[in-house]
Order: C-alpha cells, then structure tokens, then sequence
C-alpha cells in the first residue's frame, strides 16, 4: 500500500463524520455568564467553556463574559478551564441566568500528576524517581523559541544542539550527538531512527500547537521501558482532539546569524495550523489535523581546532618549527579528509640526514559542503472513535521531513529524511494496546569526511599526492626555505589543480560524489573501477506492538501493573552501511540481497503497596528483555516513597538495566577512508578476524614514533631492523576483542520533594550513583598482512612489518570495531531545583546540577566520553501577568567548561553562559497572543561539543491565534 493511502482514507472518514453531524437534531438551551479569579476578583479572558461530554463549547471575552448555546436536555455540566487555574465542573439543573464563576489560581505544584515514572498516573510530589514536567502553561511562558527548545533548562538535562532541526537531550552523562541511551516517546511511539541510530527530536513529533506535556525521567527507565531507556526518558504527550476542539494557528518569524560572523543574517519562519473537531451523536468520533513547516539558515561548526597539535607522536614532535598553522599532519575539528586515517609518512634529506616527516591531505572545510538552508515538515492526522466511554479506539499517521547536520562517527548532512509512523491503538480504562511501524528513508543524505576524500582522491591517489608533495618539499628545502615555509609551498604544489570550493568544477564533483553509495574509492567489486562516493542511502522500517494492563481491584494485596512488547526491525541492505551477510565478502558491497533483521521482546510486572497509614510506597518491578542475539536480560527496579509530613516526601530506588546494542552499533559494515566502521556481533566478524588477529591503533601509533626515534639516534637503521628489535615490537598491543554483548548500569538514587510556605515555595533535590559494565564504545585495530595480501597472525615477523606506517595500505585491514569495556564506570551526581512564588503572580526559580566521573586506575581499550560538564544550571524570573494580559519571563543558563571526547574529535569545550527572555502580549478579543522574544539574547558565541556547531543569538516574535475550546 502507498504511504499516502492511509491519509486519503482518513479525510474521506471525516468527510462523511462532518455530514452525519450537520443532521443531528436536539433541543437548544443558551446559557451565558462571568468568569472571575477567585481571591483577586479579576476578570479572566480566554476561560475554556465546555458542556461536559458534548463537543459544544466556548471561551470568555475580554471582559470575562461568556455565552453559549447547544442542542441538549437538563440536567448537564458545564466545565471551566483556563491556564494557570484549577479546573471546576458546574451542574445545571435548570434555566438560571446569568452564572457567576470564580476559579481557583493554580499554585507551585500542588497536584501535578505525571505518568511516566511508574507508567500509571500519580501525584509528581510522591514519584519513586526523579521526573520532570513542563505543562501547557510552562510551554506558553518559557523564552525558549520552541517547547522542545525549553528542554535545555530543565533541571538534569543536558542538551546538544547539531542543527536547527536537530536537537538531542540527555542526562546523568555520557553525552554523544546521536544519543541511542535516552529514549523519546511521542505518544507512545518510539522517535528513534532505526538505521541512522539516532532519536529524530522532535523533527517528526508533535507540533507547537499540539504539545500538551513533555516529561523528562533523569537515570535508567530501563525496567519499564527497556532497550533504550538506560540514560533516561522523555515522553511527549499530545492534545486530545475531545478535549482540545477548534483551530489554532501559529506563525514565527526570526533571525539568527545576526553578527554576520559565520552566515549573513538570516530569516527563520515557522508556520502550523492545528484543527480538532468530535463529531457525531454524543461526540463518539473525533479527529484532528496538523500541520508544521520550519526553514531557516542553520547555525554553522567553523571551529579549526587543530586535534593533532605538534607535540603527539603522529605530528612531527622533533621539529618544534611544525606547529601551529605549519603543522603538516593538522587534524581540524571541522575540516575532514585530514585525519590521521589518510596520512602519510614522507622522507626528505633535510639537516644532513633523510628525515622522515607525518602529512595528511588537505581536506575541506565543514562550512564548504554542507546545505546552509534547513527545512523541517511536520505533518499529522488521527482519527477517533469511543466505543464505549471508557474505550478509545484510535489510528493516527504522522510523516515528517528534515535537513540539517548530526553527527554520528562522522558529521552527517541530512537531507531530506523522512520518517512516517503508522499507529494503530485501542486505550480502555485500565489497559493499553499498541501497534506502530515506523518508515526511514534518509532521502539525499551524504557524509562529509568520504566527500572530502573523494574530493581529493579526484586529485591524485595519496601515493601520487604524496610523491608530489615530497619532490616540492626536497625543491623547496634544496634552495634554502626554511622547513615550516617549504612545508606550506609543498602542499601548494601538491594540490595543484585541486577543485576549490566556489568553482563550478567543485560543485560539479560534489553533486556527482553525494549520489554515489559507495565510499570505497578505486574499489571493483566486478573487475571494474568505481569512483568513490558519499552517498548515504539508508531504509527500514520498525514493526512495534505493546500492551499494558492495570489489574487494578483485580488483586487485592497490591497495584499490580503488567506490559509486554515485541519489536522487529527490517533492514534494506544498501551495500554500504549495512549489508547481506549471507553473501560472500567480496560480493557484500552489493546493494540489495535478503533483509536484515534485528528483533527483541520484553515483559515487566510491577506492583506497588501503602504501608504505614499510607506514607510509605513500596514499588518493585521486574522486566526481562530477550534479544535472539544474546542470552535474556533481568531489569529489576525497586523503590520507596516516604511521607513524614503532608509534603515531605523522601524517596530512594535501585534498578539494574540492560541496552542492547542499536543497529548501526550491532550490525555496520561501511568503509570510510579506507577504515570499516563494523558492528561487533560475531557475524559481523567472520572471515575478517578483526577481533581476535589485530593490534590498536593507538599501540601502532606509540610503535611507529618509537621506530622513527630510533631510526634518528642510529644512522644506517633502517626502519624495517628498528621494528624487529624486542623493545619496540613489544609496544604493539594485540586487542584481543570479545564478542559484543550488551551494556549495563546499576543505578543507585535518592531524593526528597516538597512543597512548602503555603505552596509557594516548590523544592526537588535528588543524588545518583550509577555503575556502567560492559560500555559500548569503538576501537580502532589492524589486521596484519604479508606482501601478498594474506592475513598473518599477529605477534609474526609478518605482523610487525605490517604496522610500520609506510606499509599501512598495503599490508594492514584497518577497522573501527564497536565492543564492549574492559573497566566498570562509576558516575555520580546530584540536582536541587527551587521555585517561589513571592509576591503575588512573580515566580523565581532556579535549578543546580553536578555530573562527575570516578577515574579508573587501568586504560581501557576505548575512552569512553563522559562529556557532561561537572557544574551546570538556570535561574528563572518571571510573571505570567504583570499587568492585565501581559507576561515576561527571562532564564539565564551556565555551565562550566569540560573534556570532549568522541571518534570525530577530542578537545575542550569552554564555559558559556547564556541569557534568553520573551514578552508576551495576549489579545482576548482576537483570540491571540503575541510574543516577542530571544535566546542567547547577548549572542555570546558558544558551542556545545567538540566539532558542534558555533551558536549565536536568535531573535523572535511569534503570534498564536487559538480558538480551541476545552472539553
């Protein structure tokens, strides 16, 4: 079936419900009154009026006053809402008129309700864990430009920005760009692209529109939703098309790039359009449509960060003149085909003796290859049916579309992605039962670093390259240059006729190397030679069922909640980042051949007891996921809440989790630059001994500076004699690599939350200790081989050789191998967030967090990358309604410098401290607010990773029509 035919089906569905209802015929009843702030007597605009369990309603004016009219029969129940204020419902017996209504001013968490702790409804003061919630009203008044945005300053997140349209949360550490440990739910759905191993953000969730809550567990949330919930979980919940009825409408208009310092300025738009409506006799069907398009100039990485400074091993350390902007070997954060992985090692005669020099290729830069212009599209529809009151039967088709930048090993120009998700559901009382599939296509995609290879090798092979570069450099050193200068005229001179960006001959080689799906260059697969390319072309598709049953009175001794699910992903093999392993080795470069599956299944019981006059929780859960490919894993979680008083709460858990690997983890099989990005499952392994018959690159590294040390101190030593020698053949470390089996954390946590001074003063303070075993990170090894290109076992005479630079291409099958640690990680933390309401609506709050991580006293086989930085935080101040209809609200964001680590780049990320603030303007007689606002207002320029993009200010102003009508 077409993707398309479900929609088509949808609106024709609808089309037919709309006529049924233009016929429904019952007795017509107007009502009208005034609606009030209980306390303040201030009259309240805007106030949702609904008749209970019918889809008629409206809002108050300006002044407070409302009328309505609907066809029904005494009695009923009207009931009113409005941000900020406790709900009432109001019976009606007979015609009394006018009605007088006064609503309650909500205060600091009084009774927020959250679900996604435990996966049943609760009070937010007595979770058994940390959670986190913005509601509606905390959505409307944040300064960020976007709800997804506001997720940056809630307390324990840590958020990456890549892209305009791609924007990736985390918390408690080990933070990387493309972040398969934090799990985001839309709804019930899981957004995680299933190839590209990544959670898409909100780039096909809900709209600006259509965001009811988001809900943010800090730590594991693996023992009730398993897989990929071990570093934490958002879930996002959308408006319910009965409970949110009419149209809204929402255009933003912005700019960033104001220095001009990367980008010209540039305008941002972003408009949607929401529309719900129920239908029918007592409002049994319902549905809604919405729509969302962003497009803006993207924030861009131009940070030239040299990764390779002079005084490491590969970077020419004895000459003390090479540094700086004259390093050969430089390794740039944002220019790629400079990497240590297409070096070359030269000799020249140079001070009376043939010196040996490290060079790589010149590469391009990040900003020359990639899309300025980003687009996101966010398209979705759902239809509703009550069979019963208390049983909703519901599908639901969402399709999005977006360009931008992520990183994964590589940065990663995104363009034109799509994912579509189909959802099939049935939500009774007390259960829940699931159906989804999810559709990747990454659509134009390309990778830059086999781009700028590709560019270069168009230019000559590295051995021609290289030959060029050395007779330039011995030309240049012959007539009296010094050795830095020389080393600038040799590269001059070896790129000599080069594609330079901004020519059309660059533009014509880009566009034909980003549609090639083949990064191997000078490969034949057939006896042919091919060009390399960039292209990325990756599709799946991701079956997921799940149920969930609250067994509620059904037990007696306890809450006892149980859920199952199963999930099945399919992968179309496209020859280069994932293949048919059933294929010979020299025929798996191959597009096509028989899907590639990767599946799991999972069950969890809980159950939850009150003990003590009810202030004590008990609540323990046990779940267990199988993966065909391991051995099935337990995921225990027990917890206790303590109510010493009315709202002091104290809790404390324990869980244990498991993370099976993601698929690009489990299952890849790509080359770029000459190293295979490979997944560590055993499979993946055979015929390729990676392994069990390598050496580390980082040992070949220490190995060849000490053979090229030796050969400086002993004329007539040839490198081939020093390499044999017993001390420096020693250095090589053999990795020994075990098969990859899953990760695993046991987290340790306590809090205490309160609310206090007559509910005006909101406290949350929690402390974490997690225990990581089994880490999945990459190494980089060799398999050794002889002169004709045979693998040799490593510890030969063979093997040894084979490591010397100068045989790294002929003899050596480099990989990139995705394994597990040999060390456990010990990380620690602790929050404390405060809100206080001080003087009538002015609100204050603020919010403290610390990251660290124990050091181990042995090396690892990989660095892991904690990445988080030790102290962060946000302040708050703000007031809904200074004067009548007008709010502002202004946050202001830290944290403190840190070490990055990742197999793109390495380096520090400095301090930064931003500042983001909005006014807003509400027009009850138009049914609108305005709002004008910025982040990063002061544009103090900052980047969040390594290798990320350089962030400056954006400014905005936006303006919401919302005629909704709550029911």
């Amino acid at each position: 079936m077409k993707p398309y035919y479900p929609t088509i089906f949808l609106f024709f569905l609808l089309l037919l419900a709309s006529i049924s209802a233009v016929f429904a015929q019952t007795e017509v009843i107007a009502i009208s009154g005034v609606v009030q702030e209980k306390g303040s007597g201030q009259l309240l605009p805007g106030v949702s009026v609904s008749i209970k369990g019918t889809s008629a309603g409206t809002q108050s004016d300006a002044d407070g006053r409302f009328a309505l009219k609907a066809k029904l029969n005494y009695p009923f129940v009207l009931v009113f809402n409005a941000i900020g204020h406790e709900p009432i419902e109001l019976a009606i017996v007979s015609s009394r008129q006018p009605l007088s209504v006064a609503l309650e001013p909500r205060d600091v968490l009084t009774s927020e309700v959250v679900v996604s702790a435990s996966r049943v409804e609760e009070n937010r003061l007595k979770s058994p864990v940390a959670i986190e919630k913005l509601d509606i009203r905390a959505i409307k008044e944040t300064p960020a430009p976007s709800f997804y945005d506001a997720l940056e300053n809630v307390k324990g997140v840590q958020m990456l920005t890549s892209s305009l349209t791609f924007k990736v949360p985390n918390t408690r550490g080990f933070n990387v760009p493309n972040n398969f440990r934090f799990m985001q739910l839309v709804d019930g759905v899981d957004m995680q692209a299933a190839t590209l191993g990544v959670p898409l953000g909100n780039a096909i969730g809900p709209t600006e529109l259509d965001i009811a809550s988001v809900e943010i567990t800090p730590g594991a949330a693996s023992a009730l939703y398993g897989m990929n919930a071990i570093n934490g979980l958002a879930n996002l919940t959308t408006k319910s098309p009965y409970t949110y009825q009419g149209l809204s409408v929402y255009q933003k208009i912005g700019v960033n790039h104001v220095d001009g310092i990367d980008r010209n300025p540039s305008v941002l738009t972003e408009t949607a359009v929401r529309w719900a409506q129920a239908l029918g006799p007592g409002s049994r069907w319902a549905y809604k449509v919405n729509l969302d398009f962003l497009r803006g100039t993207d924030w861009l990485a131009n940070n030239q960060t040299d990764q390779n400074p002079q005084p490491l091993a590969t970077a020419n350390p004895a000459f003390p003149e090479l540094s700086g902007a004259f390093n050969p070997a430089a390794d740039l954060w944002n220019r790629y085909g400079d990497d240590s992985n297409s070096s070359l090692t030269i000799t020249v005669p140079y001070n009376g003796k043939n010196q040996k020099f490290v060079v790589t290729r010149t590469g391009y830069y990040e900003k020359d290859l990639v899309n300025p212009t980003v687009r996101n599209l966010k398209a979705d529809a759902s239809l509703h049916y009550k069979l019963t009151d208390q049983l909703e039967l519901s599908y639901g088709y969402r399709f999005g579309l977006m360009d931008g930048v992520f990183q994964r090993g590589n940065k990663i120009q995104l363009d034109g992605v799509t994912v579509q998700n189909h959802k099939l559901e049935l939500q009774g009382s007390d259960f829940t039962v699931r159906a989804y599939t999810l559709l990747e296509n990454t659509g134009n995609s390309y990778n830059l670093n086999p781009l700028s290879l590709n560019l270069d090798l168009q230019n000559g092979s590295n051995a021609v390259w290289g030959a060029r570069f050395t007779d330039a450099l011995k030309s240049q050193l012959a007539s009296g240059v010094g050795l830095a200068p020389a080393m600038v005229a040799a590269r001059t001179a070896a790129d000599a006729g080069r594609a330079e960006p901004g020519t059309q001959a660059f533009n014509d080689l880009k566009s034909q190397i980003i549609r090639i799906n083949n990064w191997d260059s000078g490969v034949n697969v057939k006896g042919a030679p091919i060009p390399g390319g960039a292209a990325l072309s990756q599709h799946s598709r991701t079956y997921h069922t799940e149920g969930l049953w609250n067994l509620g009175p059904r037990i007696k001794f306890a809450d006892v909640l149980v859920g199952a699910d199963a999930r099945l992903y399919q992968i179309i093999p496209d020859g280069n980042n994932f293949v048919d392993f059933s294929r010979p080795l020299s025929d798996r470069s191959q597009p096509g051949g028989s899907y590639v599956y990767y599946q799991k299944y999972g069950a969890f019981a809980q159950a939850s007891k009150l003990l003590l006059n009810d202030k004590l929780k008990l609540t323990g859960s046990l779940r267990v996921d199988y993966n065909p490919e391991f051995t099935a894993k337990a995921n225990p979680r027990l917890a206790a809440v303590y109510t010493v008083a009315e709202k002091h709460n104290f809790r404390a858990s324990y869980q244990n989790g498991w993370r099976f690997p993601s698929l690009f983890e489990a299952l890849s099989f790509v080359n770029n630059g000459n190293v295979r990005r490979v997944g560590g499952l055993a499979r993946v392994n055979e015929g390729l001994n990676y392994l069990q018959n390598s050496y580390t690159k980082a040992s070949i590294d220490q190995f060849n500076a000490a053979v090229n040390a030796y050969v400086a101190a002993n004329q007539g030593a040839t490198t081939s004699q020093a390499a044999l020698r017993p001390e420096l053949r020693g250095l090589l470390q053999v990795a020994n690599l075990r098969v990859e089996q899953p990760e695993q954390i046991n987290a340790f946590e306590v809090g205490y939350r309160s609310v206090l001074l007559d509910n005006k003063l909101s406290i949350d303070a929690d402390a974490y200790y997690n225990v990581y075993a089994g880490f999945l990170g990459q190494v980089e090894v060799s398999v050794p081989k002889n002169a004709a290109n045979a693998q040799v076992s490593v510890g030969t005479d063979d093997a040894v050789l084979a490591a010397l630079r100068e045989n790294r291409d002929a003899r050596q099958d480099r990989y990139r191998v995705y394994t597990n640690s040999r060390q456990n990680y010990h990380s620690y933390g602790s929050t404390l967030g405060l809100t206080y309401n001080f003087f009538q609506k002015y609100t204050a709050g603020g919010n403290v967090n610390y990251n660290a991580l124990s050091a181990n006293t042995e090396p690892d086989v990989f660095v892991t990358g904690f990445n988080t930085p030790r102290w962060a935080g946000s302040a708050s101040f703000g007031n809904r309604e200074i004067v009548r209809n007008l709010g502002f609200n202004v946050v202001y964001r830290w944290q403190t410098s840190f070490y990055w680590e990742s197999p793109l780049a390495n380096g520090t990320v400095p301090a930064y401290s931003n500042l983001d603030a909005q006014v807003n303007l509400r027009v009850p007689t138009l049914k609108s607010t305005i709002k004008l606002g910025g982040t990063n207002i002061v544009d103090h320029r900052y980047f969040q990773y390594a290798a990320g993009p350089t962030i400056g200010a954006l400014y905005y102003v936006s303006v919401t029509f919302d005629a909704t009508v709550l029911h």
